[in-house]
């Protein structure tokens, strides 16, 4: 979630923890990240998200903010452990940066200088290691600018996609950027305020009644939580930076493996509906 003003997100979350064991089979540990500025607090489970005692402190507990990333594990590589267990947190520039992965990335080993080292085995961290590491690659200790960020993300996201599915959420706090190459929707919830029911819940809420005109508060998510709202689909190799609760910046990456497997059936690890 990216917000204009500081938000909470206890609806969308308590549809979405739903998915890690009761509407769906995501149960292998759970996490989610609130910034706040520059930092962030970070809650991780190995437990399921349905029945963590964490997870419940944060379906009733309204922390609000203007950046919030969070995860449903179901593991295929590193075993259900807390170090394991998605977002994943690193210090760069002077701020926390927080990553969630969804997919799976084979034959993925790069070299990495020694800056970020995974803590866990999981190819998802090693992604965000090697992220981090080509950022300071690139433009040293000096912070650089949104843009340049997005510019550097766009041409080295499409080259991890190579091996194999790689959907992401990337946060500093002051934005959220997200890539995806199979499957990721998106909306922005701003005036006039309407009423949102959930999926995997039957719970329903009128935004209108506790939300200004100034607000906007975009959602990112796996699936859409919600029936009677519109949610737009990520193309392959799409990749959105959202900013003050809406999209600001978006690409479109050539993601020439992914376009060849859907026409290749015997070549592909995903099925052609993934990519839509």
């Amino acid at each position: 979630m990216n917000c204009a003003t500081p938000t909470d997100i206890t609806f969308s979350f308590r549809g979405f923890s739903q998915r890690a064991g009761v509407t769906s089979d995501h149960s292998d540990g759970f996490g989610i990240a609130f910034f706040e500025d520059k930092a962030c607090r970070l809650f991780v489970d190995n437990q399921s998200a349905v029945e963590s005692p964490i997870a419940d402190l944060v379906r009733n507990y309204p922390i609000k903010s203007r950046n919030v990333i969070a995860h449903i594990r179901k593991a295929t590589q590193g075993k259900i452990t807390l170090e394991n267990s998605h977002p994943f947190l690193r210090e760069l520039w002077g701020r926390h940066w927080i990553f969630a992965h969804n997919g799976d990335l084979h034959d993925f080993k790069p070299q990495l200088s020694g800056r970020f080292e995974p803590v866990g085995n999981t190819d998802s961290e090693l992604a965000f290691c090697y992220l981090l590491d080509q950022m300071v690659e690139t433009f040293g200790y000096i912070e650089p600018s949104l843009d340049d960020l997005f510019t550097l993300l766009e041409q080295i996201s499409p080259q991890i996609a190579e091996h194999g599915t790689f959907n992401f959420c990337l946060s500093n706090g002051q934005a959220l950027f997200s890539y995806a190459t199979t499957k990721l929707h998106w909306l922005v919830r701003e005036y006039p305020f309407q009423n949102a029911h959930l999926i995997d819940l039957d719970v329903e809420v009128d935004f209108s009644e506790v939300t200004t005109p100034e607000d906007h508060v975009a959602v990112i998510t796996t699936e859409p939580l919600t029936h009677n709202e519109i949610w737009t689909a990520y193309q392959p190799g799409e990749m959105i930076l959202f900013q003050h609760g809406k999209p600001t910046r978006h690409a479109l990456t050539q993601v020439e493996r992914l376009i060849r497997e859907a026409k290749n059936p015997a070549l592909k690890r995903i099925t052609k509906a993934d990519l839509y």
